[in-house]
């Protein structure tokens, strides 16, 4: 049976469209745990600044809300997605709330958690904004603690997009 790569999933966007990201193979995405009322939530701004700077190279960085971490986005996907726009000008692609732990964790993340184990082989997302960096073929990379800034990632996500 072939590896799984990232073309073998899809979600549901933040406004309840199927994202299928098969339609953005080639791409090199950063896939990021998302929360609304967190002491990393400012890290949505430097998110903005990679999309900004590298979708036209090929980034898609893609947002996906969680409440498992201290329910810091208790919010519906539509207060979720007003807050994003309105306080950090968020316009990279939002999924609907998912879990990344336990037994309901989506399909996507289980898959993300064991390709990219964390500390000491941990494959448990520890906070909101732990982040995965997906290449060209729809590996993933490297996975990212959440208190490593957006900008840290710049040369990582050069090395994917120069990549073919």
């Amino acid at each position: 049976m072939p590896e799984r790569t990232l073309f073998d999933f899809s979600s549901v966007s933040i406004a309840g469209r199927r994202a299928d990201f098969a339609a953005r193979r080639g791409s090199v995405f950063l896939i990021v745990n998302t929360a609304s009322a967190c002491g990393f939530t400012p890290q949505f701004k430097g998110l903005e600044k990679l999309w900004d700077d590298y979708r036209d190279r090929g980034l898609v960085v893609v947002g996906f809300p969680c409440n498992q971490f201290g329910a810091q986005d208790p919010g519906s996907n539509d207060e979720i997605a007003s807050f994003c726009e309105m306080n950090y000008g968020v316009s990279f692609p939002m999924m609907s709330k998912v879990d990344v732990n336990g037994t309901s964790a989506d399909p996507l993340w289980a898959w993300l958690k064991s390709s990219a184990p964390g500390v000491l082989g941990s494959e448990t997302v520890k906070w909101n904004f732990t982040k995965f960096l997906v290449g060209r073929d729809g590996k993933v990379i490297r996975r990212y603690a959440p208190n490593e800034e957006p900008d840290a990632l710049r040369r990582d996500i050069e090395v994917a997009l120069a990549s073919r």
